[in-house]
């Protein structure tokens, strides 16, 4: 048999095999047995080959393969040989991608512990809060959502190009399913009411772990399958091409630290010939000093668009709230703790219906006086373009007195 293993065009032919023999459910526990035992270790290319070669000769059908890929993909995970992938550099966006993977293992390794809590459930006061924590961590794989776009509008293309169509259709099948759980779950978190112990478990077992689960097998895809294929398959000026474009979408639960470009690269081929200059009624300016003009300002702000998604936050010196890359194109309200949602919502909808324009808060946080007010943005014709976050530490402002009429700098 050694022979055999050792052939890749016989493996793939055994792999086939056991592929439809776990699609026809001729003993899938004996069949995923003998797939490990038989194979044990399989080239990444080679299982991407297969699922592309079933789909073109129409032995499976995409929808077919997107049915059973969980069962065949189980019985790969782990013994998928990666020996032969590319050194990822940091900063690099497949190395993104495996940061990325690993957050949401975290999140679900947490989810798993507290799945575990319905056994000690008591009456339905019990439910509330152990659903609440449930959906605070839900709400971070929600940011999943990015990870799947930037796969599906800046990877796939680039596989398609090469010719490899099938196994990039069924894994954005595989996406549609799990965004569809993720939803689901939500729905169910957002409903505890009424539910007895034995209805809020069964719930877990039935939506809310399919949901997580999803997100977890789809890590092992791309870390296994996914990654090291495409790692092979692009160019370095493909890969920037990717790179320069990520921040379109956002980041999933991760804020790379490391800017990456691959060496030797020709950034004329890259660069746009229209001009840097950013043309306003009122002046111009270049992209460099817009971006110097807003981290300036003795001010955080945070721009989310009418479709309720983070766009912009500056960069000052001494922020007074946290951000990182990773909330860009994010849902705002999966930004802000359960407890505070139905306050963004209010001041959202008052926003767009116009009902308000400002809505300002002050609070005491460590010793310091923070002031905070959230704009309505509107173009001329009154439509909503969406709400501006504006927030500044007043403490040193509100002890000023007198007045300061001489040059002295600051220090």
């Amino acid at each position: 048999m050694s022979e055999l293993i050792n052939n890749s065009e016989k493996r793939k032919e055994l792999l086939k095999h056991m592929i439809l023999q776990l699609h026809a459910g001729e003993a899938p526990a004996e069949a995923r047995k003998q797939l490990v035992n038989l194979l044990q270790k399989i080239p990444y290319g080679e299982v991407v080959e297969v699922e592309q070669e079933l789909i073109s000769e129409g032995t499976l059908s995409e929808a077919e393969v997107l049915q059973f890929c969980d069962i065949h993909s189980e019985a790969l995970d782990g013994h998928i040989d990666l020996s032969g992938m590319k050194i990822v550099p940091p900063g690099h966006p497949v190395d993104t991608f495996k940061r990325e993977n690993k957050e949401l293992l975290k999140v679900v390794d947490q989810l798993e512990e507290l799945y575990k809590k319905g056994a000690s459930l008591k009456d339905e006061t019990d439910i509330s809060p152990w659903f609440l924590e449930m959906k605070t961590l839900f709400n971070s794989l929600m940011d999943v959502e990015k990870h799947y776009l930037r796969k599906e509008n800046l990877v796939f293309p680039y596989l398609e190009k090469y010719g490899i169509t099938g196994p990039p259709k069924v894994m954005w099948g595989k996406h549609n399913e799990i965004r569809e759980l993720l939803k689901a779950a939500i729905e169910v978190l957002n409903n505890p009411e009424g539910l007895h112990p034995e209805e809020a478990t069964a719930a877990v077992q039935l939506i809310l772990k399919p949901a997580s689960d999803g997100v977890a097998d789809m890590t092992m895809k791309e870390d296994q399958i996914l990654l090291p294929m495409v790692m092979d398959k692009l160019s370095d000026m493909e890969w920037y091409e990717i790179y320069r474009q990520t921040l379109e979408i956002g980041f999933c639960l991760y804020d790379p630290d490391i800017e990456w470009k691959p060496e030797n690269i020709d950034e004329s081929q890259l660069e746009v010939s229209d001009s840097d200059l950013i043309q306003l009624p009122s002046g111009s300016f270049t992209k460099a000093e817009l971006q110097a003009i807003l981290n300036t300002l003795p001010v955080d702000m945070t721009f989310v668009d009418k479709d309720e998604k983070v766009r912009y936050f500056s960069q000052g010196k001494e922020r007074i709230f946290h951000r990182s890359r990773a909330i860009l194109n994010r849902d705002v309200k999966l930004c802000h703790p359960p407890s505070s949602v139905h306050v963004v919502e209010q001041i959202l909808d008052d926003f767009k219906s116009s009902r308000q324009d400002h809505a300002p808060f002050w609070i005491q946080m460590k010793g310091k006086f923070i002031h905070i007010e959230y704009f309505a943005l509107r173009d001329e014709n009154g439509n909503y373009l969406g709400t501006l976050e504006v927030s500044q530490d007043l403490t040193g402002h509100r002890a000023l007195e007198g007045e300061q009429r001489i040059l002295s700098y600051s220090k």
